[in-house]
This record gives C-alpha cells, structure tokens and sequence, in this order.
C-alpha cells in the first residue's frame, strides 16, 4: 500500500508532545491488559511484549536492560506504544510458528479474516521489529498508532519524515542517542501528538512495517525484506529448539519454556536475564514490584541447570564465561546480579512519571537488592559449573580459580545471617536455605578435587561443609515439628526447603525430606499444587501486602514428589500448573487461582527453568517406576538419569 506523502525538507519537525491519557474503561484493572494477555518476541539482545490485540506495550533497545521506547505496559498508551490491530474483531486466536517467537494473530470479523505476522529477526546484527498483516479473506478495517516515548515514557521525541538510501519514505523519532525508524508499506500521519492511520484490506492484499533502533547520528541501515526475515527468524529458533532430548507428554511446554530461557539470553555476552520487564507487581495495586532484567547469578544457573539437562551445552560455556568476566576481582565485592554486559552499578530508583501496572507504585528501576549478602548464591553457582562438568565442559585454569577463591571465602563467611534466596528487606536472619547451600558450594567443590583432580585445600572444605551440616540439624531442624525450617530457631516453613533435596543434602526418600514437604504443604499450600514462597505474616520480608503463589516454588513441589517417587502426586501437580500458561506458553513469576490471573514479571526465567526441572524429575521417576516393575513406561519422555 502507498504512504503518505513525505514533508518537504523545508518544513521542521515538531515535538510529538503528550497529552492526558482517555479515561480507564470499566473493569478490573481499568485500562491495564491482562499479564496473561502479552505474548514475547526477542532477537537474543532484548524483548518486546505484545498484547493480543497487536499493541507492543514493552519494547527496551536495543538491550534488555536499556531504557523503554514503548512503556505503556507500566502506564497509558500516551507513555508509547505501537498498535497494529484490526477493528472490531468477533475472535483473535494466536500461536507461534512452530517452534520460535514468530507471532501469528488471527483476527476474525463479521466482513472478514486477517493474520498478522510479527517478530524480531535473528542474527542481523540490528534492533528491528517487523510486522506483516494480510486479509485472508474477506475485507477487515485496520487500526495503526505509532507513539514514541523514550526513556521509559518520559522523553518526547522529534519526529520527521526522511526519505532512506533506497528511496523509501521514512518516519524517525530521535532523543538524544536513540533514534526508532519506521518504514513500509503505508507510513501513518502525524494525528496531534502521535501517528495515526486506518484502512481496509480486502482479500489478498497486506501490509508490512519495519521498526529499527539505530543510534541517533548514524545513518538509517538498509531496508529489511519482511517475508523472507520472518521465515529466517523462525528457521532459527526451530534449529536451536530440536536439541531438546526429551520427547514426553509435556515437550510442548518444556520446548517453548526452553525457548523462553534462550529469549532471555544475551547471544553477545551470555548474560541472563530474570525476566524483560521490571515492576508487574506482585500485589495489585501494591508496592511489590521489582525491576528483574538484570542477571541474577541463582537465576541463571539454574536455568544452565535445566539446559544442560536437556542436552544444550554451548550455552554452559558461554555463561561460564560471562560469570568469569562478571564476578572477577576480590571474591568480597561478589554480587548476586549484575548488568547483561557484567556491569556492576544497579542502583535502584523510581520512575514517579509512570503510574504503575493497575496503579501498583513505584515503579522501579534498578534493584537495592545487588548490595545484599545472600549465601545461597554460591551454591546454586557451584552446582551449576559441577553439571556443566560432568556434562564434559572441561575446566579452564582462570574458571577452576575463581571457583576456588569464592568456595574460600564463602568457608569463611557462612557463618553470617544473610537476605536469603527471598531477597527480604526485614532484618537478616541464618537462613536455613542458605546455609545448606553454602553446604551444596564446599560439596561441588570436594567433588572437583576428588573426581576431576582440581587442586585446592580440601581437608579444610571436608571440615567446613561437616560443620555446617551439623549447623544446619542442630538449628535448622525441629524434631518437635518434623521438619525442617525457615530459619535457626523458627517454627514456620519455607519452599526454598524443597531444594534441599534437589542438592542432595538428605535423601528425597528419608523422613527429613517427607516430613519437610508434608510441613511445606499444610503451612503453604493455598490451592491444589500451588504453593506460596512463605507466609508474609511469618516473614519479616519488610513490605506491605500479600502473594499470590509462586509458579517456581509450584514446581519445585511436583520435583520433589517425583523424587520421592510419587509419580501419581507429580503428575496430578504438573497437570495443573502446566496449564496455567498463557495461550502461547509464557509463564509469570505468579498465578492468583482466585482471580485466575497471571502476577508479576513476564515472561519469568524461574518459572520456566522449574517447569523443565520437573518435568525432568517426573520422566526420570516414571523410568525407575518401569524399571522396577519390568515395564516400559507409555509416557516416558526416554531422557537419561
């Protein structure tokens, strides 16, 4: 289709000035889209959300952690945003190219059908988002709003038209260094203070737009060809994705909760990211609302934990490696995050211009938790580079040295009440969790020395690691309640205390671990299957308000069950949180089984890495069911213990 004509050279750009958002409709959370609404796309540098109705509602360029171009996830679309929708539709399904983050909508009308296609490409080396609308049939009435605000909403841009290298008409906002470029098939025109356009597509006919960050001093890069981007892009997440060895009951979750670990991945640097998006709250309307794309060490080795485990092992080399630039200096400046590139400076602010998520203040950016001490951290990180060993990443001298300096300094330092794997702001406490995970680091680190022939002062990790696990039975257990709990001298539980199977600390099968998880389930269990972290009124977590449940701890119930050997309990638990993804597969940090509401930051790296993590415990306990009995199990997903 034709664009509208360019403004002569002569005429000067103008402000594309804000205005007072429309009134929020009825309903529950006003003008808000519903979490569970928003579908990802990602180049591997950064990510972008889109709503079921084609508004990108969260776009940073061009990395995770740059600021936000398209804001009005956390605010009104006057904070920017990009619709490209079609009026008035009777039905909207979506679903993603085969295995990849190639967006197909399908809008469906009284007078007719359109697909919208959508993603950002793979391995051109630029920030781009390109889209593609075609009737199908029929005729349908298209709606196409372009508005820009940089920094997170704030900044107004000056817009102009401009004609590219090749001729083409242009529209480029410019703010300082950033500057997005809009090019297709039909440009919008300048309505006020955005850009606006309607028309109608009749059968056979479509449309196709390109958006590309570029700095604002170079010049615009070569125009995209959108078909043929988007037939690469899905080529490439669908190439990556058929590594995943298990092929069970639940590989369409397990392939796309992959795929989301990999979104979240900064092809460059390595870095993982916890989640796109900062401050989806935890609360409605509350102050539990956190900035997580940032690279927490827990996090992603965990999620190199799930990966190695289903057969992906170039990315274990790649994140050892960021981890080695990353934490590199005195193990006492260690942090539990860090910046995608390894940067270090996180300090946490609030963005006042935005009103928050269904009015849910401050909204943050940066996270105060990067100065906490948590001891937990190490042992996450030693018993990810351990799988990654016996996976056959062999060590390198600068990795097996930093390993090294950190278990030393942690031998040293458990002993001190940390923030624990919860992050709260309340007084710091000797976190069971954490002090068995300081356990897990000097064990991983034994390992090393005694299978791999590391070197390093092992008599002294031999006495440390049986001095803490004394610590941990004399404090951290009670007989009288049978279980384990939160922290030395609590009577209250935690799920975090489901890991301590997961690390081998006692057996899945003992009285320890049953015990712990029948306490876990009676204090925590808030629905079937779906666990609460801890309780907020048994917890000095310092804020206010309450938590849905939390979808990895969920997970780490149905993992635990699948340990034990309660195949028939994993599965009943699987089957009810593996539905509650959304209709193309994401998962938030949290799931409200009253309102039926997804919570919290989307799509989140930790409900995702849990989900495969069980999933793998489950197939393996099916296995040894079958092979106990003498059968071939019917559903087995036939991955390797």
């Amino acid at each position: 289709m034709n664009a509208p004509p360019a403004l002569p050279p002569d005429v000067p750009a103008t402000p594309d000035t804000p205005t007072a958002g429309p009134a929020a409709p009825p309903g529950l959370l006003g003008c808000q889209v519903p979490i569970e609404d928003y579908a990802v796309l990602g180049d591997g540098h950064t990510a972008a959300l889109v709503s079921r109705h084609g508004s990108v509602d969260w776009m940073c360029l061009p990395r995770f952690d740059s600021d936000a171009c398209f804001a009005a996830l956390l605010g009104t679309p006057e904070h920017g945003r990009w619709l490209l929708t079609v009026r008035d539709p009777t039905e909207v399904t979506r679903r993603y190219r085969g295995d990849s983050f190639v967006l197909e909508t399908t809008y469906r009308t009284q007078r007719g059908t359109a697909v919208a296609t959508e993603a950002m490409p793979l391995r051109d080396g630029r920030a781009d988002l390109v889209r593609r609308l075609e009737c199908t049939e029929g005729e349908v009435e298209v709606e196409h709003e372009w508005v820009v605000r940089f920094g997170y909403g704030a900044i107004v841009p000056w817009v102009r038209y401009e004609t590219d290298p090749e001729g083409s008409d242009t529209i480029r906002a410019i703010a300082g260094p950033d500057s997005l470029v809009l090019r297709g098939d039909r440009l919008p025109s300048g309505d006020g203070h955005r850009h606006r356009d309607r028309f109608t597509l009749r059968a056979g006919q479509s449309v196709e737009l390109a958006l590309t960050w570029v700095r604002s001093w170079e010049p615009v890069p070569p125009r995209l060809t959108v078909p043929d981007r988007l037939d690469a892009t899905a080529i490439a997440w669908g190439l990556w994705a058929r590594d995943c060895v298990y092929d069970g009951p639940y590989r369409e979750a397990v392939v796309r909760s992959l795929l989301v670990l990999r979104l979240l991945t900064d092809v460059t640097t390595g870095g993982i990211v916890a989640a796109p998006t900062t401050s989806l709250p935890e609360t409605f309307g509350g102050e539990r609302n956190w900035d997580y794309r940032y690279c927490w060490l827990r996090d992603a080795a965990l999620t190199l934990e799930a990966l190695l485990e289903q057969g992906f092992r170039d990315e274990a080399t790649q994140w050892r490696d960021w981890l080695e630039r990353a934490v590199a200096g005195d193990p006492k400046d260690l942090q539990i995050m860090y910046r995608i590139d390894g940067g270090r400076r996180l300090p946490e602010s609030h963005l006042d211009h935005l009103p928050g998520y269904a009015g849910s203040r401050p909204v943050r950016l940066g996270n105060g938790a990067v100065d906490q001490v948590q001891h937990d951290v190490l042992g996450e990180v030693m018993s990810a580079l351990a799988m990654a060993r016996d996976a056959g990443l062999h060590e390198t001298a600068g990795s097996w040295s930093l390993q090294r300096l950190l278990v030393d300094d942690l031998a040293e330092s458990w002993r001190e009440p940390d923030r624990g794997i919860w992050e709260v702001r309340g007084e710091p406490r000797h976190f069971t969790h954490s002090k068995v995970m300081a356990w897990a680091a000097l064990d991983r680190a034994i390992d090393a020395v005694e299978r791999y022939g590391m070197t390093g002062p092992v008599d002294r990790w031999r006495r440390v690691r049986a001095e803490i696990r004394d610590h941990v039975f004399e404090h951290g257990w009670s007989e009288e309640l049978g279980t384990f709990v939160q922290h030395d001298g609590a009577r209250h539980t935690d799920a975090s205390l489901l890991q301590l199977v997961q690390v081998g600390f006692v057996p899945a099968d003992g009285r320890h671990a049953r015990g712990t998880l029948a306490a876990i389930r009676a204090e925590l269990e808030v629905a079937p299957g779906l666990l609460l972290r801890y309780r907020t009124d048994r917890t000095d977590d310092g804020l206010a308000g309450e938590e849905a449940p939390f979808l990895a701890c969920s997970f780490w119930l149905a993992d635990a069950l699948a340990r034990q050997g309660d195949v028939d309990g994993a599965t009943q638990v699987l089957d009810t949180l593996v539905p509650l993804a959304n209709d193309v597969g994401m998962l938030a940090e949290q799931y409200d089984p009253h309102a039926r509401r997804m919570v919290g930051n989307v799509p989140q790296a930790l409900s995702h890495l849990a989900l495969v993590r069980a999933v793998h415990s489950h197939d393996l306990a099916v296995q040894r069911a079958a092979a106990a009995s003498g059968t071939q199990p019917l559903d087995s997903g036939r991955m390797t213990p």
